[in-house]
């Protein structure tokens, strides 16, 4: 199987909070190894605009009209994103601590475990029901 072919599947089982969560993770991780490997300028830049490219996006869908999360959740997200875009730049004109940006985004791969584990545990629940009315 070839590796786009393996994407595609990928893609298609997993749900969106695991397409995000995994996302993230990839960021993340590049962000960890940037600094523990002590990146400074073009180096540094790939893996920060990534992250920010990525808080770009979420931010840009929460705001589109379709989007089904919670109004609060939405800007709460924005804010968050808002903020990645200004300490970027910050870290860019002036090298600093990334670490402030791991942890956001951990933070946010652990709300989106929760989430996948709250999901599992109602689709669990839901099998019996279904195979009871059956």
């Amino acid at each position: 199987m070839s590796l786009e072919a393996y994407r595609r599947v990928q893609q298609t089982a997993e749900s969106p909070s695991q397409t995000e969560y995994r996302l993230f993770a990839q960021v993340t991780s590049a962000l960890m190894r940037a600094r523990d490997s002590q990146l400074s300028g073009a180096a540094l830049m790939e893996p920060l605009d990534w992250n920010r490219r990525l808080w770009s996006t979420l931010s840009t869908d929460c705001g589109m009209p379709g989007n089904s999360l919670p109004k609060e959740l939405r800007a709460q997200i924005i804010s968050l994103a808002l903020w990645v875009n200004r300490f970027t730049s910050d870290v860019f004109r002036n090298p600093a601590d990334i670490d402030a940006l791991i942890d956001v985004n951990k933070a946010i791969m652990d709300g989106l475990a929760l989430q996948a584990s709250h999901a599992a545990r109602a689709a669990a629940q839901a099998v019996p029901m279904q195979a009871a009315g059956a």
